[in-house]
């Protein structure tokens, strides 16, 4: 197939196709009327690449996936460096989970101790400010 009808199978554009090719993750094959060939293992290494990028992985973490499906597994995903790569990414995800899990920690500290604050306030003197919005 051509570039174009590969890149609408794929849901991407001909500029990302290209893209892949000079980062190395799709074979540059031409025909012989120069056009640019693709068959269905392009298009299900190009899924795959799509599919990593939707879960966060980035462009160059995809590149084992692609080599090990080109090696011929029929998931992509049971070669070590495939492997490594999922390691690493639990890793970087459970991170950020922990980094988000501790600001969700303070944020709701902040609140609980607003609330005494303003509870503390209303309960000392009913002509308190309010800090109500208005339209």
């Amino acid at each position: 197939m051509r570039i174009g009808e590969l890149a609408d199978r794929a849901g991407v554009t001909t500029r990302t196709l290209r893209y892949y090719e000079s980062r190395g993750l799709l074979p540059a094959r031409r025909g012989g009327n120069g056009y640019r060939t693709y068959d269905e293992d392009d298009l299900r290494a190009l899924r795959q690449i799509r599919t990593l990028q939707d879960f966060g992985f980035d462009l160059e973490e995809t590149r084992p996936f692609v080599e090990c499906l080109r090696a011929g597994h029929p998931e992509g995903d049971s070669c070590p460096a495939s492997l490594a790569v999922y390691r690493s990414k639990l890793a970087e995800l459970d991170s950020l989970i922990g980094e988000l899990s501790a600001v969700r920690d303070t944020v709701g500290a902040q609140l609980a101790r607003a609330e005494r604050a303003m509870d503390a306030l209303a309960a000392e003197d009913d002509s308190a400010p309010r800090c109500e919005l208005r339209e």
